[in-house]
């Protein structure tokens, strides 16, 4: 069986750590799947759990050279605080190291000689170098046997050359001490404490892009009032159980997902649904874990604990598409696969052939260091991913749940959108609106109705049973009930058979009726839902019901701002071509497909991608799976189903279609990160690498590029932060 797990990997460095890890992985036959990410350090891998354990997978990347552990899915912030912390010593210590080797240099054309002597710069250096600086030496090594490469081994082989360079220079002219040449200990230890100062600049930024996912784990409670023994006592979260009932006062964070059993209040639910109102809750209403209580006492009955609870689910959902490799990265990958292999080959031309031509093999070897630290494989690893968690993490706070990076990177290039119609542009909470009967009174034909509808969760089914409750008339619960596919339902009352459902299954009954036609075109005509009551032994129709539901007052809106975006809409419903185009008409949408059952619904979907359209599917019922599976991007309102919800790329957290395009919005900021972190990473590595090979470059000037290049990267990243969704209040 395949079994899913996530990894936390310390010590990579750059893409072609990346590719090294996914090599080894993919290499071994029980791995069906692994997609490393630098930006987070986490890996998720899927492995058959008959050939392999988590432990051989571990054990996997281990022996490619870096730290693995299972991923606990835990706040991991104040482990990175020591870390930086750590980071911040190493750097002081260095630069205080550094300091007197590099003064000379600025204060010598001044006219102040403060050269130190050639063995105190050996004191000072050789600390930078082989204490300070021997992770690079680890990491080189291990990716030399791996046969392959990474930034460390560039940054190993260039400051090695230039101190090296320096011991030679040192030993050759030991009996001219008053005339020692230019040494280049402050080149190999600058370059080694501004590579620590850009690797903890970065890892400060790739901090803050998770910024998102932090904010939402500190939202977890950890203890939660509860009554024991008649007093109100605080108990640890982890230890009470699902059916243990909590007590939320006024103002309290809810400490578990539950149903309120007493009491009445208004709820903050914005960290889930991005929704800025409060929302009225009662008795049988269910809450989330995390969300603020408003004015009002309540006592809520645990359904969900732990990993089980929505918050810890869409924790876990944005860090998997965090993780999951976006279709441009896997491009990038490929090219930083050749990366470091490529570099020290120009590095070594450059040597030889400056050395040649010129006879100086000290300015040779110098330009060949520039070239080994110029290089900037990091910030080519860091573009992509970067961009998506912190276009992830934006989205998240604004009720968008993005499942996966595919979906973010696909939807910027959405043509067209298609929508169901019930819930997602209307209210999904439809009215029964008319009751026509040719046999017997309303009040027995009512009864008939609430009686096959009475164990459905359907909206219509409800509009029905809440008819029949405001009317009085009572009814028991059909036998035998059995759902016809896109048409309607069979069911048994009382021993007598009925259908009840719409046009498609009059047809299918070879029932015709000019009458009963007549009646059915004119409601429809006025947007409403037409299904028709049919007793089975005589195929005769009993009544006609009707339903009428609300649009949604920000849907009109939402067509409108798809169509500014150079986006078509179309409604895609299994309800009548009447209602359809009624509402159509109204929200200004042109192409309609009405009345198609929901296998339909995914032929059409595949018809328009073959002609070249990038669809979207937006739903948010059972019918609506196929169609969202099958559609490029995926939508699913979260007031649907959950199989709406697993089927499609992207969840709406709230049932406002002003997410559509907002979701649109944020893939295109997203993309159009990416695609300007890959330009400056390439353009750093395109115009750095001729002019340090030229010598146009030092290796100190070179070391500042490439430290400060990943920065850039990840710094043009987080001003995604700065995206606003169009709408915070509900619809």
């Amino acid at each position: 069986m395949q079994q899913d797990i996530s990894l936390d990997i310390k010590g990579m460095t750059c893409a072609s750590c990346v590719n090294r890890i996914e090599k080894v992985l993919k290499k071994d036959p029980g791995i069906a799947s692994a997609a490393v990410n630098l930006a987070t350090e986490k890996a998720r891998v899927s492995f058959d759990d008959s050939i392999l354990n988590p432990t051989k997978v571990i054990q996997l990347i281990q022996k490619a050279g870096y730290e693995a552990t299972l991923s606990e899915g835990t706040n991991n912030a104040n482990q990175k605080s020591i870390f930086l912390k750590k980071e911040r010593f190493l750097i002081i210590l260095s630069s205080l190291l550094t300091l007197p080797l590099v003064l000379p240099m600025i204060f010598e054309p001044l006219g102040f000689d403060l050269m130190l002597a050639p063995w105190v710069q050996l004191l000072l250096a050789t600390p930078v170098q082989f204490f300070i600086g021997a992770r690079f030496y680890k990491s080189g090594l291990s990716a030399l046997k791996a046969k392959t490469g990474n930034m460390e081994l560039l940054v190993a082989i260039g400051t090695s050359a230039a101190y090296g360079l320096s011991i030679y220079l040192l030993l050759k002219n030991l009996g001219h001490a008053h005339h020692m040449p230019h040494l280049y200990f402050e080149g190999s230890s600058v370059i080694i404490t501004l590579v620590l100062f850009g690797k903890y600049l970065e890892a400060k930024a790739k901090f803050q892009t998770t910024a998102a996912i932090h904010a939402l784990q500190k939202l977890q409670p950890q203890t939660a009032r509860v009554n024991k023994d008649g007093q109100e006592v605080e108990l640890p979260v982890s230890e009470l159980k699902v059916k243990d009932s909590v007590i939320v006062k006024p103002g309290e964070r809810i400490p578990v997902d539950g149903k309120i059993i007493r009491g009445a209040t208004q709820v903050d639910e914005s960290l889930i649904t991005g929704e800025s109102l409060p929302v009225d809750k009662k008795e049988d209403d269910l809450v989330v874990g995390g969300s603020i209580n408003g004015n009002g006492l309540i006592f809520v009955e645990i359904t969900a604990l732990g990993s089980e609870t929505m918050l810890a689910r869409i924790i876990r959902m944005v860090e998997d598409a965090q993780t999951v490799k976006a279709p441009i990265q896997r491009l990038v990958d490929k090219v930083s696969a050749y990366f470091v292999p490529t570099v020290i080959l120009i590095a070594l031309l450059t040597i030889i052939v400056t050395g040649f031509i010129s006879g100086n093999w000290e300015t040779a070897i110098i330009n060949g260091v520039a070239v080994l630290v110029i290089a900037c494989p990091c910030a080519l690893g860091l573009a992509t991913p970067t961009s998506i968690m912190v276009g992830t993490g934006v989205a998240a706070k604004a009720g968008i749940l993005i499942k996966d990076a595919e979906a973010l990177e696909i939807a910027h290039s959405v043509t067209l959108v298609a929508f169901d119609k019930t819930g997602t542009l209307t209210e999904g909470k439809p009215t029964l609106s008319t009751l026509i009967h040719f046999e017997g009174t309303e009040a027995d034909i009512l009864k008939i109705l609430a009686t096959i509808q009475s164990g459905s969760e359907h909206p219509l089914a409800k509009a029905v049973t809440d008819k029949a409750k405001e009317k009085n008339v009572t009814y028991e619960h059909a036998t035998s009930v059995t759902a016809i596919s896109g048409k309607g339902l069979e069911a048994e009352v009382k021993g007598v058979k009925y259908f009840l459902g719409s046009k498609k299954l009059l047809a299918d009954l070879n029932i015709s009726d000019s009458t009963i036609s007549n009646v059915a075109s004119e409601r429809e005509n006025f947007g409403e839902t037409v299904s028709f009551l049919i007793r089975e032994s005589d195929k005769k129709v009993l009544g006609i019901v009707t339903f009428k539901d609300s649009i949604k007052t920000s849907s009109a809106e939402t067509i409108k701002k798809l169509k500014s975006l150079g986006i078509k809409a179309m409604m895609l419903t299994g309800d009548n071509k009447g209602s359809a185009l009624a509402v159509a008409k109204e929200l200004g949408i042109d192409i309609v497909r009405a009345e198609v059952l929901p296998q339909e619904k995914s032929s059409i979907i595949q018809e328009h991608k073959d002609k070249g359209e990038i669809v979207a599917m937006v739903g948010d019922g059972i019918n609506d799976a196929p169609a969202l599976a099958t559609a490029h991007v995926g939508m699913a309102m979260s007031t649907g189903t959950d199989v709406a919800m697993h089927s499609s790329g992207i969840t709406l957290m709230r049932g406002n279609p002003l997410l559509i395009p907002d979701a649109i919005s944020v893939s295109r900021k997203t993309y159009s990160k990416i695609k300007q972190n890959l330009f400056w990473a390439f353009i750093y590595n395109v115009i750095g690498i001729p002019l340090a090979a030229f010598g146009y470059l030092s290796p100190v000037i070179a070391g500042a590029a490439m430290a400060f290049s990943s920065v850039s990267v990840v710094t043009n990243s987080l001003l995604l932060r700065t995206w606003k969704p169009s709408v915070k209040n509900n619809n």
